[in-house]
């Protein structure tokens, strides 16, 4: 589970500068991975990235601040290394969200947002993993309906409570073992039955997380054939390179955007750092092919005069 959030923006002329922070342990953000976000962020044109330092894993994306009148926004976590950043993500954009919804410039207040906001998150996490803190909103919720006068109502959430928050926490580990397994199909359905019977005593924001947990695993299988076979063309395009087709790495660079943003959903930062890389490498020698086109047909040009 995340153990920090900070947001920080990113000026043309003087860096980032990081706006607001807020951690629970040692672990905090500093200028040597904003340096690396900023990379990934503004050279490679990525929308979100993964970066690590040690066992501690940082996640960062950028944030639409038109509303308030920010151009380069940006919110990031600490994480614990293995951390499922993927699945986190409906998470996370919905903080995007509350950083929009209650953006400050009294960094005191955006600090306490910030610290709202990971309290919500740390809160979500302790209700999927103990089934006993579903319990005790279960009955903060059934004595509001009954201050309320809501007696059948609170009788049947009663009753709800005193088997589901079991069944759904076993039906939540359950999915993570399929899902550690590569068991995709079984841990969707799991998630999505663990979803239901939090529907059923009305956690709807568990339901939003395992929902889009349950869509994201759902995809795996599928993403990895894509890449496989992307992959595959890839390489076919690279072994038919000549300098008579030079042009054919315009195609290459098409290959390795769609490679990379897979590899980026599964979460493959260190394949998606050697992606980048050969992207780099092919788009200069794609400009060098375009100078060199040229300069041939000027070349054949010139020689048309001598004949």
């Amino acid at each position: 589970m995340p153990t920090g959030i900070f947001l920080f923006e990113v000026d043309k002329s003087f860096g980032p500068n990081v706006l607001a922070e807020y951690y629970l342990g040692k672990e905090k953000v500093t200028k040597e991975i904003l340096k690396t976000f900023i990379e990934k962020f503004v050279k490679k044109n990525f929308q979100d990235a993964i970066t690590q330092s040690g066992n501690v894993k940082f996640y960062s994306s950028k944030i639409n601040g038109d509303s308030i009148g920010k151009e380069n926004l940006f919110l990031g976590f600490i994480l614990k290394e293995g951390e499922d950043v993927v699945s986190l993500k409906s998470v996370f954009d919905k903080s995007e969200k509350k950083v929009i919804e209650k953006y400050t410039s009294d960094k005191i207040q955006l600090r306490n947002v910030l610290k709202e906001i990971l309290t919500s998150i740390l809160t979500l996490m302790d209700k999927l993993k103990e089934p006993k803190i579903i319990i005790e909103t279960i009955n903060e919720k059934t004595k509001k309906m009954l201050d309320e006068g809501k007696l059948q109502k609170a009788r049947e959430l009663i009753d709800l409570g005193e088997e589901i928050p079991e069944k759904l926490s076993n039906d939540i580990k359950l999915a993570e073992e399929y899902y550690h397994q590569g068991l995709y199909k079984k841990a969707k359905k799991s998630y999505l039955k663990a979803a239901k019977l939090a529907h059923l005593i009305q956690e709807e924001e568990i339901v939003s997380f395992l929902e889009n947990k349950a869509e994201h695993v759902g995809k795996i299988p599928e993403l990895i054939r894509e890449r496989e076979n992307l992959t595959k063309d890839m390489f076919k395009i690279l072994n038919s390179i000549d300098l008579k087709a030079l042009g054919l790495y315009d195609s290459l660079i098409e290959f390795l955007d769609s490679i990379i943003t897979i590899s980026h959903a599964l979460e493959d930062e260190n394949l998606v750092e050697i992606l980048a890389e050969m992207k780099r490498i092919s788009s200069r020698i794609s400009r060098s092919a375009k100078d060199l086109i040229y300069l041939n047909e000027k070349l054949k040009e010139i020689t048309n005069k001598i004949r």
